[in-house]
């Protein structure tokens, strides 16, 4: 079969998908008004400021994707390209995109109150402070694993770290001509084109190279200051930058994989059970959820949506473009990583790797995948063949521009989950506002609270072991998702007053997955885990098992609120 085709009939799917149901959602279900957005009532300057739509997109899109939608696929073709499409597709169809959308339009609605604050609201009063509990403890995983991932990115890929750092600089600038100077957008987006191409090229010649220790160093400083600065000054811009990035990267790579005619060369389907997490057979269900996170859903999705997305929507209408589109262009973005791998990936490998993979594809897949850096050397170096070969580009700048991809994205999900694990860490501590009034306004201080989440997850992540923290990362995120799509069925049946069951079925399947997915990793996975590194699967477990139980009173909660009326809430 040719490669093509995954890819065309993945841009059909997600054409009809936005126009049809997207349509349904946006009309039917949330009813789009034209009431001033919280972003415009509620404007300060820091965290309220409205966005161009574009802008916004950029922004949303490169934090919800992270490494995720790349390196999630690029694991879980060890159950065969098939196994991992279906979850892409399947996942994005009935779960992420309600999922992102619903999240984004809850938070609006709410003055930009986050998905925890939403829950104890229409749910239960306790539960709001429960989820955010479980919240925090989700973005300090999201901090150690994007972290881990993006050290190990920067040590096999010297040349990104310069293109990175040369693309900050930019977005400062480009931040002062659109906010200061008011630059016209067109000719502010010809500078932010130029500039990520010459940060690129200058990559390749000027490359940076540090020890990992460093490189954990040099987030813990940078997400602590994006995460504390007005949004305007570096995250608008940047993300502005990103969405470019992620346009040029979509249009390169589609383009590429359509008109190579290539065969799938990997099997359609390897092994129900291969070693995965923990080098020990790794069941497709309940284990996916672990592995293929943001590509196909994501519950620190709805964290984004509602901690800095709705406080930027300037129309409620461009909800739809913003929250439903950005989750079809991730998954658009993973279908395009199993497609290049699918075809290109035996083009990139030593011949006596091809012969271990074409006798035994599951067993030596992660193998194979460790002899080119990983999964994102995997996906990058086979992102550039295709691109290189079809459309004749540089292969070497092409391997960067789909490293820098991997990088941008991971980084801005870095900073974005401090600026999140900031409001969450405030939420948190509301109860000793009026006692404690000292240690409330210490701890809530944007800096200080932004340093906590900070030094948690960097400690998570200094040994290196992403492939700990990984299926952590990933069972806890969708574990996320089901209870807050579990959220925006009852702010759908309470509030809006319209049917949830498109929204409720798909919350309680994927409840049901991934607790069954954690109970696996904590008898299977974290013993394994504990012979290599003691202390990090310890706190990792104590952590998982935490989460578990705060999940089962989330959805005690929620069934046992049923029925119950919501109490009508005026917008400042």
């Amino acid at each position: 079969m040719p490669v093509s085709l995954l890819v065309i009939v993945g841009l059909i799917l997600y054409f009809l998908l936005y126009r049809l149901y997207g349509g349904y959602l946006s009309k039917d279900v949330v009813g789009v008004s034209d009431e001033p957005t919280p972003a415009v009532r509620l404007y300060d300057g820091v965290d309220y400021v409205p966005a161009n739509k574009y802008v916004l997109f950029g922004h949303h899109f490169a934090s919800i994707a992270g490494a995720g939608p790349i390196v999630g696929p690029a694991i879980g073709i060890a159950w065969g390209w098939l196994p991992a499409l279906l979850w892409v597709w399947l996942g994005n169809i009935f779960i992420g995109a309600v999922h992102d959308y619903l999240s984004l339009m809850s938070s609006v609605r709410y003055d930009g109150h986050s998905v925890q604050w939403i829950a104890g609201r229409v749910i239960k009063k306790r539960t709001g402070y429960i989820f955010a509990l479980f919240i925090f403890f989700v973005l300090v995983l999201v901090v150690a694993a994007f972290a881990s991932v993006l050290g190990k990115v920067f040590i096999k890929q010297p040349a990104v770290p310069t293109a990175y750092l040369i693309k900050i600089i930019g977005a400062f600038i480009l931040g002062a001509l659109i906010y200061k100077m008011r630059l016209h957008l067109g000719l502010a987006t010809i500078f932010a084109i130029g500039w990520l191409i010459m940060s690129i090229f200058l990559g390749k010649f000027y490359p940076i190279k540090a020890s990992y220790q460093t490189w954990m160093i040099v987030f813990f400083i940078y997400i602590i200051v994006a995460a504390s600065i007005p949004v305007h000054v570096l995250l608008q811009p940047r993300d502005y930058m990103n969405a470019w990035l992620l346009v040029g990267g979509l249009v390169l790579g589609g383009v590429a994989i359509v008109f190579s005619f290539k065969p799938v060369l990997i099997p359609a389907f390897a092994s129900f059970s291969p070693k995965i997490v923990a080098g020990q057979p790794s069941p497709f269900w309940p284990v996916v959820v672990l592995i293929i996170a943001c590509g196909s859903l994501s519950g620190f999705h709805s964290l984004v949506a509602s901690g800095t997305s709705s406080k930027q929507l300037s129309k409620e209408i461009e909800g739809l473009f913003v929250g439903y589109g950005s989750m079809l262009a991730e998954g658009f973005l993973s279908t395009l990583v199993v497609a290049c791998i699918a075809a290109y990936a035996y083009s990139i490998l030593s011949p006596d790797v091809v012969s271990a993979l074409k006798t035994n594809y599951a067993a030596n897949i992660l193998k194979a995948q460790k002899s080119v850096g990983g999964p994102v050397g995997f996906f990058s170096k086979s992102y550039g063949a295709a691109v290189s070969s079809v459309l004749h580009l540089p292969l070497d700048f092409m391997v960067i521009l789909a490293t820098m991809w991997v990088a941008a994205f991971a980084m801005t999900t870095l900073d974005t989950t401090n600026r999140l694990a900031r409001y969450t860490l405030t939420e948190l501590l509301e109860p000793i506002k009026d006692t404690l009034p000292g240690v409330f306004d210490f701890f809530t201080n944007r800096w200080i609270a932004s340093t906590v989440p900070a030094a948690i997850g960097i400690a998570l992540a200094w040994t290196g072991a992403w492939h700990v923290i990984w299926p952590a990362f990933g069972g806890a995120n969708q574990m996320l998702a089901s209870i807050a799509l579990l959220t925006a069925a009852a702010w759908v049946v309470k509030v809006q007053k319209k049917h949830g069951i498109m929204v409720v079925i798909p919350a309680l399947f994927l409840w049901v997955t991934v607790t069954a997915a954690l109970i696996w990793y904590l008898v299977v996975a974290v013993p394994t885990f504990i012979k290599k590194n003691p202390f990090q699967a310890y706190i990792l477990g104590i952590v998982v098992v935490i989460m578990l139980l705060l999940n089962l009173i989330l959805l005690f909660d929620y069934f046992s609120s049923k029925g119950e009326e919501v109490e009508a809430y005026e917008p400042k």
